[in-house]
């Protein structure tokens, strides 16, 4: 009797932690929903709530939206064309007729910032939604494969990064030829390496992460792994580094231009714009100035909106 209970407590024990792993292990893997993209909704309000505090991360976002609603309703705002011209009131200086002043083909000043907040907006967008795209994939895959594929992925990264980034974008515009597509083409070939290093030591410091080795315990393939798990977990600083790339790319596509290798005329590119005015800057300042001011409050808004992201996503500030 002795042996057979103490043979049925062998078999209970020797079951128990069967149970006990069907239990546990399900909710192991779903630990990874507190990520971002599943997020619950009161841990987005949270982080809202944080970035609602901030003063600065408000003014900058208030900044930004007003840019975008200015240059979506520019067909409306703008008193004159891009392209219009006043030869007569050519240099003209601020006044009610036209409120920033002309420029040099007598242009509105003012309706040609509205039309070129469409551009600027446009490249900026654009270039980093591509690059972040581009750079992310090539660090999630240099990471996840490591091995031959990290190092070939990485070297030829390395190869975009051994070269100062607007000397660079300068070469790629002057062998595409001047214009807009190719600036666009130019920018976003020095800005996505950044993406591709930030994203793989994302993954590097993730994969061995506990929730990871429970998705390969369960039989998850690599690319649920790196779509459900790493992904939205490393999703964060590329957020951050994604608004803060933004004023970056609009300051290079005006420098560009600036120089002639971006948006030709008759383009209301703020860059441009600038450059037609330095001409004048001692005795019409108008001209350049309110492009230029125009460039400095956009690029300011939108670091001031990624600062406030990186701080509120930074693990280190959470409470």
């Amino acid at each position: 009797m002795r042996a057979g209970r103490a043979g049925g407590e062998g078999e209970a024990i020797q079951a128990e932690p069967r149970r006990d792993d069907a239990r546990l292990s399900p909710p192991e893997t779903p630990g990874s929903r507190e990520v971002a993209p599943g997020a619950p909704a009161a841990g987005r309000g949270r982080l809202a709530r944080k970035l609602l505090k901030s003063p600065l991360t408000v003014t900058g976002a208030a900044v930004v939206a007003l840019y975008v609603l200015l240059a979506l309703a520019a067909g409306w705002l703008a008193p004159y064309g891009p392209a219009d011209q006043e030869l007569a009131a050519r240099l003209a200086p601020p006044s009610p007729a036209h409120w920033l002043g002309t420029d040099s083909l007598g242009r509105d000043i003012l309706s040609r910032i509205l039309y070129g907040a469409r551009i600027d907006l446009v490249v900026a967008v654009s270039v980093v939604v591509v690059t972040a795209l581009a750079g992310s994939g090539v660090g999630l895959l240099a990471g996840w494969a490591g091995g031959w594929v990290d190092e070939a992925l990485m070297r030829f990264t390395d190869m975009f990064l051994a070269f100062p980034s607007l000397i660079l974008a300068m070469a790629i515009a002057a062998v595409l030829g001047p214009s807009l597509p190719n600036t666009l083409v130019a920018i976003a070939a020095v800005q996505w390496p950044a993406y591709a290093r930030l994203m793989r030591g994302q993954v590097l410091a993730l994969r061995e992460a506990l929730y990871v080795e429970a998705a390969r315990s369960l039989g998850a393939r690599p690319g649920r792994i790196l779509l459900r798990h790493l992904l939205p977990n490393a999703v964060a600083p590329i957020l951050v580094q994604a608004t803060l790339d933004m004023g970056g790319v609009i300051m290079t596509a005006a420098g560009l231009s600036f120089i002639g290798f971006g948006a030709q005329p008759p383009a209301p590119e703020w860059g441009l714009m600038v450059s037609d005015g330095r001409r004048f800057i001692m005795n019409q300042w108008w001209v350049a100035t309110f492009p230029g001011l125009a460039i400095l409050l956009l690029v300011l808004g939108f670091n001031l909106v990624g600062d406030g992201l990186r701080d509120v996503l930074d693990p280190r500030w959470r409470r």
